[in-house]
């Protein structure tokens, strides 16, 4: 869950009211988030250097961490948590965010070119809004938080910020190759180029974690305003020349995107959250985006959602009985305004910008449950009885495990993933295209496929013992991924176990002897019609004439015998 740290004091002077640590920790619980930890700034930077022994000491601005609920990004600012704290303690009622369409809106034009990168972008502007230092701070850190979050660290969603006083409309969103590209960054007097810039920021503690988004393209975003001046280069950093400042009267907010419906919800975060310092609280001005195609919108569009919810079914979700305007007042202490359908027995509720996360009918049931407090909820005991055990075959892979460990192996775990090679080619097996799940995208050439064996994973840990004292007795227990063409998924799990032996010996009647036992003690006699037999096979991994499978039932249930040299040679 995502933590926002707030000075305190800040905090008790938007809510209107000096509360105590432990009311305001009781206030959280009521609300549905946590009081993780009361710290303050040098207390955090003394802990940093490693003095975990610290303790608040007087004079510091005390700082309360709040864990809060991934999706409620409206909570990630002092603003917002403010905001939704008085709503619910029925301090402040829910704010009507308007958007503004002036005769000659500002306008952003996208260039065909964007679509190779990040084609989508949106905007908006704020009037005559005023900063001080708490505000200006918190509009920094509410974009930090953003890009953590929801924007997954830049790469769908990167938020400019701009003075629009410098600046000059109508501004073009373009893509160019990056000797095209020259301006002076952010906080930097000096004019470079973007290919000079990547390798300037490559030493910047907090910018070099996103230059790999854009670095290998062959052509860059950037945003121009009329006279052809740079307002920034995302997903990387915005210009010097545009930078807002505490005496910065009107911003221009601009989100560049590879996910549309992302960038929408974070300009509507930023605007629900600083619109209320703008001359006009709670009002913002339109931007007129222009595609490459040519079609036109305006951003941002705040005017709340609809989303409906049977008054019976919020009931018996929640396990309480109330009545259509109980309902509709504890939604609104969630900042949620709703009216009563009675034709239907339905409530109409209106989602503001600042709820993204409502999106159906649970959501309403979860925030009447929440509003009405859980501890309230009468206790009651469920309809169906149910007797909570083991899955079968859990218990028996445990009870395996404990056999098979009492006759001297030692337990492993190994990776789920592995290569293509180390599951074919190096086992001196053929693909037949038919068994392993193939990753469409994977991060690493070491991760390309499901295991379709537990063998890999036993041999790179039997190569990376081979100092240890022989004989090495191992083993796993755990499942495998193979292809299935009637399973609704196209694959399954199967559990497998796998022991090895390795020692200056051959040990197959260790190895063997093993399998007699874990036979015997699943109730499987060696030979009849219901027994299982060793009958020889061949198997690149082993060495041919020293290699059977394990017949059951007149099934190939797994395969014994001795490693070929070239397998464990791959592996060492």
């Amino acid at each position: 869950m995502p933590t926002v740290a707030v000075p305190r004091d800040g905090l008790m002077a938007a809510l209107g009211q000096q509360m105590t640590d432990t009311e305001f920790e009781d206030l959280c619980f009521e609300f549905g988030i946590e009081l993780d930890d009361i710290t303050s700034e040098s207390l955090m930077q003394r802990k940093e250097k490693g003095d975990s022994d610290a303790k608040v000491e007087a004079g510091d601005q005390v700082v309360y961490k709040i864990d809060i609920t991934a999706n409620r990004y409206d909570l990630l600012c002092l603003e917002g948590l403010a905001l939704a704290l008085n709503v619910f303690r029925k301090k402040q009622s829910v704010p009507d965010f308007r958007s503004v369409r002036p005769s000659a809106p500002l306008t952003i034009t996208v260039a065909p070119s964007c679509a190779q990168i990040r084609p989508h972008v949106v905007g908006c502007v704020l009037r005559g809004i005023s900063f001080d230092t708490a505000r200006y701070n918190s509009f920094i850190e509410l974009q930090d938080k953003l890009h953590e979050n929801i924007c997954r660290r830049r790469t769908l969603v990167a938020i400019g910020t701009h003075d629009l006083d410098t600046i000059e409309g109508p501004f073009s969103y373009e893509a160019l190759p990056p000797k095209d590209i020259s301006f002076a960054p952010l906080n930097n007097e000096t004019v470079m180029d973007a290919a000079t810039m990547m390798e300037h920021f490559d030493k910047d503690q907090k910018l070099k974690h996103y230059l790999h988004i854009i670095r290998d393209s062959p052509v860059y975003p950037v945003i121009y305003d009329a006279k052809r001046r740079v307002l920034s280069l995302p997903p990387i950093i915005n210009s010097n020349h545009s930078k807002i400042s505490l005496g910065t009267k009107n911003v221009l907010i601009e989100c560049t995107a590879t996910d549309l419906t992302r960038a929408k919800i974070v300009l509507d975060t930023m605007v629900a959250m600083f619109s209320g310092y703008c001359a006009e609280p709670f009002t913002c001005e339109d931007v007129r985006i222009v595609s490459a195609s040519g079609g036109e919108t305006f951003t941002p569009d705040i005017k709340p959602a609809v989303v409906t919810a049977s008054v019976d079914a919020i009931n018996r979700t929640v396990g309480v009985k109330l009545t259509p305007e109980q309902q509709i007042t504890l939604l609104e202490k969630m900042q949620l305004r709703a009216s009563l359908d009675a034709a239907k027995g339905e409530l109409r509720v209106s989602v503001p910008p600042t709820r993204h996360d409502v999106l159906q009918s649970c959501d309403i049931a979860e925030d009447v449950a929440i509003a009405y407090g859980y501890n309230n909820i009468p206790r009651t005991v469920a309809r169906t009885n149910t007797v909570g055990k083991q899955q079968p075959m859990n218990k028996m892979s445990d009870l395996l495990r404990g056999e098979v460990a009492q006759a001297g192996f030692n337990e492993i775990l190994t990776f789920g993933l592995c290569s293509h090679a180390e599951a074919f080619s190096k086992l001196r097996r053929e693909d037949d295209g038919k068994t392993a799940v193939v990753l469409s995208n994977p991060k690493t050439a070491d991760f390309e496929i499901c295991r379709p064996a537990l063998l890999p994973g036993m041999l790179k840990t039997m190569g990376n013992a081979q100092k240890m004292p022989k004989p090495i007795k191992l083993f796993e227990i755990t499942d495998v991924v193979l292809k299935e063409a009637s399973s609704d998924v196209g694959a399954c799990n199967r559990r497998h176990l796998i022991a090895m032996y390795g020692g200056n010996t051959s040990g197959f009647e260790v190895v063997h002897g093993l399998l007699d036992h874990v036979m015997t003690l699943c109730g499987i006699p060696m030979g009849g019609e219901d027994g299982y037999a060793l009958r020889e096979a061949k198997d690149g991994a082993f060495f041919e004439g020293r290699c059977a499978h394990v017949v059951l039932r007149g099934e190939v249930v797994g395969v014994t015998g001795m490693l070929h040299p070239e397998a464990l040679e791959a592996f060492e």
